[in-house]
């Protein structure tokens, strides 16, 4: 029996992995549901697996659960409280699907004990990179990406010789706007963007594929996670979320790893490796209805966000933490309708212009930036707004 910590149970991907531990509950528990503050949501998981330990960051939130629960699990509040849920001795493995910078610490915490570590967490990598990556191999943890591209990659290096590669092929559906103009895209609303065509992801995840954000922090992510220089990453557009991301060898060989758009495949893998298990969703592609797979490229000039994520992961030491913080600013504002759909570009591109670049040695300096890059970020919003 694997002892699991999932941090960010009550989120898109947390509850997707507690999907797989209860069709797999013969193999694994779910030793630590941690939360931020879904109170109710949080409580009702914790009645069905009955973890040993629940976490809650929000103090408010944590005494409104103290309040309600009636179980025997262990409540651990704070920040804090995640990194010592990550470094609990009765935990096999970590995964981090927390949003945002608060991810970085109980990574870094997860890896220092090291644990097996399942990453579903794109802005630990984008602004701490560097961090991570040395502290994996100094406690030789291997770094298991959950996210549907990165886990892709991973499944189709195995068994490769790395020195081999010569591109990554980074695949996105494009999002909602697909083939869309700038004109076309002025007045777009909350709504229209959190159409997503093939995944079912949270509210955040799915602005930044409508905007392709977040296809450059997978950019980001990648050259971290399997070394690769960025002039060797390149992003694809497929449709179908068919084809999950591929690596291109120096022979001209692709190998690609394909199935339905479903989270839980790369959430049990990133559990179960090397191991593979049947399938979480019961679905295999049915290629009967296929007439065919297609493959565009990106629209750059419309979604700036590729460019910036290139230019912010070759610029290095903060830079990255700041394109993402930027756009978290920016993303928030849009969510609020301070600003239209297009400024979310705006406003991230105006922040790295006049970014002054520091290198990175610590957490402190992450958080530094971070904060530095929010307040420059409300302050090309204030200039935004409708």
């Amino acid at each position: 029996m694997k002892q699991i910590a999932i941090l960010g149970s009550t989120g898109s991907i947390g509850t997707q992995a507690l999907d797989v531990i209860r069709l797999h509950s013969d193999l694994f528990h779910a030793q630590v549901l941690a939360a931020r503050k879904s109170v109710d949501k949080l409580l009702e998981q914790t009645m069905e697996f009955k973890p040993a330990y629940v976490v809650i960051t929000d103090e408010q939130a944590a005494e409104e659960f103290k309040r309600k629960y009636t179980g025997s699990a262990k409540i651990l509040t704070g920040e804090q409280a995640l990194c010592t849920a990550a470094g609990l001795p009765d935990v096999n493995l970590v995964l981090v699907s927390v949003v945002g910078v608060a991810g970085l610490a109980p990574t870094l915490a997860a890896i220092e004990a090291e644990k097996e570590l399942a990453l579903a967490n794109k802005e630990t990598l984008v602004a701490g990179g560097k961090l991570v990556t040395l502290a994996a191999r100094k406690h030789n943890v291997l770094i298991r990406p959950v996210d549907s591209e990165h886990s892709a990659i991973f499944q189709s290096m195995l068994g490769q010789d790395r020195k081999g590669i010569h591109k990554l092929l980074l695949t996105a559906s494009g999002g909602p706007f697909f083939g869309k103009t700038r004109n076309e895209l002025a007045h777009v609303t909350l709504k229209d963007a959190l159409k997503h065509p093939t995944w079912n992801m949270g509210v955040k995840v799915t602005l930044d594929s409508a905007t392709m954000f977040n296809k450059g922090l997978e950019v980001i992510e990648a050259h971290w996670l399997f070394d690769v220089d960025y002039d060797h990453i390149q992003v694809v557009v497929q449709p179908q979320s068919l084809i999950h991301s591929m690596v291109e060898y120096v022979d001209g060989s692709i190998i690609a790893q394909i199935g339905n758009p479903d989270m839980r495949l790369p959430i049990q893998f990133a559990l179960t490796y090397p191991k593979r298990l049947p399938s979480p969703s019961h679905e295999f592609v049915d290629w009967s209805r296929l007439a065919g797979i297609k493959i565009a490229m990106p629209d750059t000039r419309v979604f700036r966000s590729l460019g910036l994520a290139f230019e912010a992961g070759k610029d290095g030491g903060d830079t990255a933490a700041a394109f993402n913080a930027a756009n978290e600013e920016a993303v928030r504002a849009f969510i609020q309708e301070r600003i239209s759909f297009l400024s979310i570009f705006d406003v991230t591109e105006e922040v790295l212009n006049h970014w002054k670049r520091e290198e990175i040695h610590s957490i402190e300096d992450i958080h530094a930036a971070d904060a530095r890059a929010r307040f420059m970020a409300e302050e090309a919003i204030k200039k935004a707004e409708l």
